[in-house]
């Protein structure tokens, strides 16, 4: 009961902020905006799996970081940094779920796809003379590029619909900031990420249940 409640309020206030933006006060948009990632935790943390505490540490713990990164991208560096934290606890929650390659097709669309946003985004960066945060905008494609990599290597489709859900919507978040204003940012970027970091939160249970048969096997 208490997690179907949880993924109610959710999706509740998930698109209130993001389809009602306009209708919050100005002092309360922050804590509207990290509202959702902190039922998210508390989803994740209350969650009973079975051979897998591990992962579940490591997601809650890279949701927390999110969560901050939420509040903290008034100032960017200080955000960017928290999400490339959370990113990492990701990728080593994902690391620890190993269970198949990821395919020819789909490292050629990563690497591609990574290298011409970085290329682009830092590129459009450094253009500007801010030498430091173009290192940090091409750590931080780095990163959550591997992240999607080993999402993918899990063979959860929440892991991997959700690593990819992130990197759609840093992806229209970074051209929308670096490069030109784009259609609808804010409703693009916010419901691809809480659909990302929902998935990613309830790949806990999945994983579980997967460990659970090959333990029984």
């Amino acid at each position: 009961m208490l997690k179907k409640l949880l993924i109610a309020f959710t999706m509740l206030f998930s698109l209130y902020y993001i389809f009602l933006f306009s209708h919050i006060a100005e002092g309360l948009t922050l804590i509207f905006k990290v509202i959702p990632m902190l039922l998210m935790i508390i989803l994740a943390t209350i969650q009973k799996p079975l051979h897998v505490r591990k992962y579940q540490l490591l997601i809650i713990t890279g949701l927390i970081f999110c969560m901050i990164g939420d509040y903290t991208l008034q100032w960017f560096l200080v955000g960017l940094t928290s999400f490339l934290i959370g990113h990492i606890f990701y990728i080593a929650a994902f690391v620890t779920a190993h269970k198949q390659q990821v395919p020819a097709w789909a490292k050629l669309i990563l690497l591609l796809y990574g290298a011409m946003m970085g290329i682009w985004l830092a590129g459009s960066v450094f253009q500007t003379g801010s030498t430091l945060l173009g290192i940090a905008v091409l750590a931080y494609i780095a990163i959550i590029f591997t992240m999607g990599w080993t999402a993918i290597q899990t063979g959860s489709k929440f892991a991997t619909i959700g690593a990819l859900l992130f990197i759609a919507s840093d992806s229209y978040l970074a051209i929308n900031k670096f490069v030109a204003p784009l259609a609808f940012s804010h409703e693009v970027i916010m419901l691809t990420y809480y659909s990302a970091q929902f998935l990613i939160s309830l790949s806990i249970l999945q994983y579980s249940e997967t460990r659970s048969k090959v333990i029984q096997y």
